[in-house]
């Protein structure tokens, strides 16, 4: 099967929750950042529920003024660099993305994180299969970001597919008219993503490449 036919020529994938398994050093950083900047500190018993908000529910159960958000995104992505080694790709990722080149698909990268960090984490090897990284959008900067990409991508919305296991991954893609998967694996609460209404939801990594119909001799 090649590129043209398949659904999606393209897949736009997240970063944090959804290549990367990140959650553990966030929560393991989360208490600096709050004494730091300000704000609440969150308690164990509060993490399972805290992975069912949003964005702007989570700023506000810890107080984080929104002009503190770029001081602390700007501070964690600089802790993650100095502990980079803590933070590894999910299971099955690596074969994924390779299985996905070899069939002609092209990746792009939609996060907030730093490119600096995307890379370590990814390596060399799978970074080179990345045609695209759109790094460091702000908390609510992804729409613009995507919004540029597909534009410089001139492949048609409709055989785009965003990746993502946040709600502002699902509203940036909705918004430009872009279809959206949802993970199960990342930060936030797989029946909250649902309730955005996914195009696609994947259980697992290796669910990816079936629902886009894959050739299972490549995965």
């Amino acid at each position: 099967m090649t590129s043209s036919e398949l659904k999606y020529q393209l897949l736009v994938f997240d970063f944090d929750g959804t290549l990367a398994d990140s959650f553990g050093f966030f929560i393991g950083v989360f208490d600096q950042l709050a004494d730091r900047h300000g704000f609440r500190r969150i308690a164990d018993e509060d993490i399972d529920r805290l992975r069912g908000y949003d964005a702007r529910q989570i700023i506000r159960h810890v107080g984080i003024p929104l002009w503190k958000v770029p001081g602390v995104a700007k501070d964690f992505k600089a802790m993650m660099s100095k502990e980079i080694a803590r933070v590894s790709l999910f299971d099955g990722i690596s074969e994924l993305l390779q299985a996905l080149v070899a069939q002609g698909v092209h990746l792009a990268v939609l996060t907030s994180n730093s490119e600096e960090n995307v890379r370590a984490v990814l390596g060399p090897s799978n970074a080179a299969l990345f045609s695209r990284f759109e790094c460091g959008a702000t908390l609510f900067g992804k729409r613009g970001k995507l919004r540029r990409l597909v534009a410089d991508s001139r492949v048609p919305r409709s055989r785009i597919l965003c990746i993502g296991d946040e709600t502002r991954d699902a509203d940036a893609a909705f918004a430009e008219g872009i279809a959206f998967g949802a993970v199960a694996w990342g930060y936030t609460q797989l029946d909250t993503l649902k309730a955005k209404c996914p195009d696609l939801v994947f259980a697992s990594v290796d669910d990816i490449p079936h629902q886009l119909g894959l050739r299972r001799d490549s995965v």
